[in-house]
């Protein structure tokens, strides 16, 4: 079941569209994964644990845990390289411990800020559809609407999108190296001059 985004009830002054670039604020972040805990309740999916893919889904994850009250595991996958282009393949840089234990039998919710090119996500999911997840399901702040070069696994059939974006350059405020700047740039849709 292909969930779809609500972008409607996501107050649009919370971000902002700047020379082709969005700007998102930590409210409007909260409200988009509040958004997406109600969905994925009432789809009936009831996960037993989160996997979180760092870093950029380590926020998304930790705030879905507040609303859906279960626990969060994280990994550690690189794709993109210190200039923000995508490297051959993703790599893995950290792992789950005693991964057949925590894996094996349970509902799954992968969670990402991105979906972008979808070549983390399928890489992800692959690696753990390797310890027989009864269900893996995914979550991400914003899908890219765009061709990917990724693609789900076929088991996959749950996927949650807070929001379906336009292919533009994403500044969520964990990025930010000045916080009150960003906020003003997502409220007021102005850069600084």
């Amino acid at each position: 079941m292909r969930a779809k985004a609500f972008s409607s009830i996501l107050p649009q002054m919370l971000r902002a569209d700047i020379n082709g670039r969005y700007f998102l604020s930590y409210e409007h972040i909260h409200l988009a994964v509040r958004s997406l805990a109600e969905r994925i309740r009432e789809s009936g999916f009831a996960p037993d644990l989160i996997v979180a893919i760092g870093s950029g889904g380590f926020i998304p994850a930790r705030i879905l845990k507040t609303f859906l009250e279960i626990p969060i595991l994280t990994v550690g996958i690189s794709y993109y390289g210190p200039d923000n282009k995508p490297q051959a393949a993703p790599r893995t840089i950290q792992w789950i411990d005693e991964v057949e234990k925590k894996l094996s039998g349970r509902r799954i919710l992968l969670v990402d800020e991105v979906d972008d090119s979808r070549v983390t996500l399928e890489y992800c999911l692959r690696e753990l559809m390797r310890h027989a997840p009864a269900e893996i399901a995914v979550a991400v702040l914003h899908n890219k609407k765009k061709e990917k070069r990724g693609s789900l696994p076929a088991e996959v059939s749950r996927y949650f999108a807070a929001e379906e974006l336009d292919d533009r350059w994403i500044c969520y405020p964990w990025d930010a190296r000045d916080i009150s700047a960003h906020e003003r740039i997502a409220r007021s849709g102005i850069l600084p001059s």
